[in-house]
């Protein structure tokens, strides 16, 4: 029956279908280019910030600070650029900084035990507080022109398609291998199922957890660079916004369990498409922020609570203190 067939990733697929003919209808200027090249701009970016935060989630973590790292990481290379850097050496000192913030959580978490949502809130306003004192000390940073490849990666197409829905498709292709075919995205799943039988079995925990993180905030600079190149420039202060809560929305609402050992790079897929049609929508309709994010929230709690109900916590996740 179609019922049986019918799981969170396929009803959100629909809903998403249905939500895009809806306010095609209904919304003047929904199906407009401009807009449709926002919507797919914006869709891209929160979903390369989806797939950091799905690593997270299916290792039976969180990250808080990916809505640092993406906006002070690549605003310094912007300023670094700016000032004479070539733009391969301007990457890699972006590069070590997010792999720096990588590690640092990585640690806290896996070798100094401090849960995943208390120690990387604190690695987020740990980084953006040295972005503000020493690294970028304007809020915004703009790129001054130019027309190296790098420019492109934002506002680009190749074979018409935008750069940003590429670079996306990359992200999560990648993602998506590592988690099926490679070792480690093999031991990622079996510490978010259950970490003790996985120290047990003799998997690297604590390095994996290292790597996990690492990744994470490699992608948040991929990100960061996206918005860069798209936006001619990027605000720090967008580590001050509820984007984050917008991300875990994509990736809780997609189907990714956040007991951990869950899911995959699909449903983060799904998520982005359903929630960056929604905002769209919930833009063009003029809706207060504050509405908009009320309408998050209850999403966001609905989610969470179909996630309990189809992914119940056991004992042994009790004891891990989930995320």
């Amino acid at each position: 029956m179609v019922v049986d067939k019918l799981n969170q990733e396929r009803i959100v697929l629909l809903t998403a279908i249905v939500l895009f003919v809806f306010f095609s209808i209904t919304l003047n200027g929904f199906i407009d280019p401009g807009n449709l090249l926002s919507l797919v701009q914006n869709v891209s970016i929160l979903g390369i910030l989806g797939v950091g935060m799905a690593l997270a989630i299916i290792g039976r973590g969180i990250d808080l600070s990916i809505l640092s790292t993406m906006p002070v990481s690549a605003a310094w290379m912007l300023n670094l650029i700016n000032d004479g850097m070539p733009i391969w050496l301007a990457l890699a000192c972006a590069l070590a900084f997010v792999v720096l913030v990588g590690i640092v959580n990585g640690v806290l978490i896996a070798y100094v035990e401090v849960p995943a949502i208390f120690a990387t809130l604190a690695m987020g306003i740990v980084v953006y507080g040295i972005g503000k004192a020493w690294l970028v000390p304007i809020d915004s940073v703009y790129i001054r022109g130019g027309e190296s490849w790098f420019y492109a990666i934002g506002t680009g197409r190749i074979l018409g398609v935008p750069t940003p829905v590429i670079v996306f498709a990359g992200v999560a292709l990648l993602a998506w291998l590592f988690l099926r075919y490679l070792k480690p995205g093999r031991f990622i799943y079996g510490i978010g199922d259950n970490p003790l039988a996985a120290r047990i079995t003799g998997m690297p925990v604590r390095p994996m957890i290292v790597l996990q993180y690492i990744l994470i905030s490699i992608i948040a600079l991929v990100a960061g660079i996206v918005t860069a190149t798209a936006l001619s420039g990027i605000n720090t202060r967008v580590a001050l916004s509820t984007m984050v809560y917008d991300v875990i929305l994509v990736v809780v609402l997609g189907g990714i369990g956040l007991s951990g050992g869950k899911g995959g790079i699909r449903n983060v897929i799904v998520g982005t498409l359903l929630i960056g049609i929604l905002l769209n929508g919930m833009t063009i309709m003029n809706l207060s922020y504050t509405v908009q994010n009320i309408l998050k929230s209850v999403i966001l709690l609905a989610a969470i609570v179909v996630d309990t109900l189809l992914n119940p916590r056991d004992e042994q996740t009790a004891q891990h203190g989930d995320i």
